[in-house]
């Protein structure tokens, strides 16, 4: 009688080859270090230089660069980068954002809302950009757009954020359908608050608002949100396009 496979993923990415951005930490170095373990090569961007350096050696990742995502020019770069050091690109997982300012809409800091903005939805866009030719090219692609609950609900003192994050929701959207007969999936999902580093850009007062309104009564694990990412990367979703994964401890059902 043969053993069992004590991993029923092992190998799942065998061949595959991943872009993912806020791969330096969080819920991108998680998604990393499993799609390396399950047999498949990725390339880490990131802005952090120093994070991503430590990411790049923990995961074993393929290649990695440098950047900041609201800087088109340095993502159409990036792109051209991994495709020839990876020979290819099959995933994009796009989790770089960050939360800006938490204060109420009519005092909202300006310079703050654009940072957010350019880099949850208009870094975003420029990965999906100039990503996709290339899956197109390979007729195949999985793309993973981290949004969050706060973008179905909308958090209190946190527009900005919600805004971009809503807008990610209706981009993949638009993206699944252009992409719907070509081979390439393109979902994105919405966590609920989850333990990251990003948290450590918030006050203690807002983590503690976002925890209330999850009925299991606690922040999500990273690696509960990485499994779901792992699945919408693969080739296991294979007819489900332009929908929205929750990870949410019940505070979403739709």
């Amino acid at each position: 009688m043969s053993t069992p496979n004590a991993n029923p993923y092992l190998g799942r990415f065998a061949g595959r080859a991943a872009v993912i951005t806020g791969g330096a930490s969080g819920l991108g170095r998680a998604v990393a270090a499993r799609i390396v373990a399950e047999g498949g090569t990725v390339s880490l961007w990131d802005v952090d230089a120093d994070a991503l350096k430590d990411a790049v050696d923990a995961v074993g990742a393929a290649h990695s660069v440098v950047l900041d995502v609201s800087d088109q020019v340095a993502v159409a770069e990036a792109a051209r980068a991994a495709r020839q050091a990876l020979g290819r690109i099959d995933i994009l997982v796009a989790s770089a954002g960050i939360t800006g300012a938490t204060a109420p809409v009519h005092q909202f800091p300006l310079d703050s809302w654009r940072r957010v903005i350019d880099i949850n939805l208009n870094g975003l866009f420029y990965c999906c950009r100039e990503v996709v030719p290339f899956m197109l090219e390979g007729g195949y692609g999985r793309i993973v757009n981290v949004a969050s609950v706060a973008g179905k609900e909308g958090n209190p003192n946190a527009g900005a954020y919600s805004a971009s994050k809503a807008a990610v929701i209706g981009l993949t959207k638009s993206l699944a359908k252009e992409l719907a007969t070509q081979g390439v999936i393109a979902n994105s999902l919405t966590p609920a608050t989850f333990e990251s580093p990003i948290l450590e850009q918030l006050p203690q007062s807002q983590v503690d608002y976002m925890r209330s309104k999850i009925p299991m009564g606690r922040l999500g694990e990273v690696e509960e949100s990485a499994a779901m990412v792992c699945f919408m990367a693969s080739q296991e979703c294979s007819f489900t396009t332009g929908a929205t994964f929750d990870t949410s401890g019940g505070r979403t059902t739709f």
